[in-house]
């Protein structure tokens, strides 16, 4: 017992020493672009940006001065719109929110991991039909879906309920992170996955201490991607969901009334929505960059 425990001990420091090989590969040979392209980089980064900053810079103004046109730049600051949402209580909504992203992301990890890996290192037999079947789910509009998908959850009693949510994400998400984790997985070498075989260890042995490390910027950036999905969608939770389960985009819509378009505090609203996501990207920025681009340069 105690030299299979030394042997997979090994084969994990294997897989770290890839992992940091990979990760201080010398920049010096990477391409510079030119002045020109860094440029037209940095142009197309701002008006990308824009809307953004606009939301953020009308979010501190008052209703009157958010509404003219054109609008007026240099209207005093206030932070009533943010005063005003707190009064609301948006935090159900953001709690709401946070636990169909994230429970739903754990779920499609678990699911999806195990599939790509018998999609990508241990193919199964067709499994060209197979990953064709996942990408033919998202084939189908979700408006589509919509009305037979509310008469099963009507009829099983799990209206406005978050767990239903989570169902739903999981199932949305699934193939997207099944197709992600298969280009992640089939970057890993195959060396340290024999060694840990030789070794006696099983799957999930295997997956957990072999694959995982290595694989770690592909599930970052697989595991943002759902959350941001899950944390966006719309469409389902308006029509799903009332009073108990209800997320942040369907608070958002309360701001769009009969009355007039509260356009400040609408702007405030979507910028405490945004934060989460936009603080989770910030803090896997580096896995992120690295799991997209992983495979890209060989």
């Amino acid at each position: 017992m105690t030299a299979r425990t030394t042997a997979l001990a090994a084969s994990g420091t294997v897989a770290r020493r890839v992992l940091r090989r990979r990760r201080h590969d010398d920049p010096g040979q990477a391409p510079r672009l030119s002045p020109l392209w860094t440029f037209v980089a940095w142009l197309a980064t701002l008006a990308f940006f824009a809307p953004v900053a606009w939301m953020v810079l009308t979010s501190f103004h008052q209703e009157a001065d958010a509404a003219t046109n054109p609008p007026s730049l240099f209207a005093p600051f206030t932070l009533d719109q943010y005063s005003l949402l707190l009064e609301r209580d948006i935090t159900p909504y953001l709690l709401n929110s946070a636990m169909a992203a994230v429970f739903s992301t754990l779920l499609v990890l678990v699911l999806a991991v195990p599939a790509a890996y018998a999609l990508s290192i241990k193919p199964v037999e067709k499994w060209t039909d197979v990953m064709f079947f996942f990408l033919s789910t998202k084939f189908l509009p979700l408006i589509a879906a919509l009305l037979p998908i509310y008469v099963i959850v009507k009829d099983v009693g799990m209206l406005d309920n978050i767990w239903t949510l989570v169902i739903l994400y999981t199932a949305m998400n699934l193939p997207i992170a099944v197709w992600m984790m298969r280009s992640f997985l089939a970057e890993v070498p195959k060396e340290i996955l024999e060694a840990a075989e030789v070794d006696g260890a099983g799957l999930p042995t295997v997956l957990l201490r072999v694959v995982a490390p290595v694989a770690m910027p592909g599930l970052a950036a697989t595991s943002l991607i759902c959350f941001i999905f899950s944390w966006n969608e719309f469409l389902f939770a308006v029509n799903l969901t009332a009073t108990q389960a209800s997320t942040a985009p369907v608070f958002l819509v309360g701001f769009i009334t009969n009355e007039g378009l509260f356009l400040a505090r609408l702007c405030a609203a979507a910028t405490l929505v945004s934060l989460p996501v936009l603080i989770a990207g910030f803090a896997a920025q580096d896995k992120l960059v690295r799991g997209l681009s992983l495979g890209a340069v060989k």
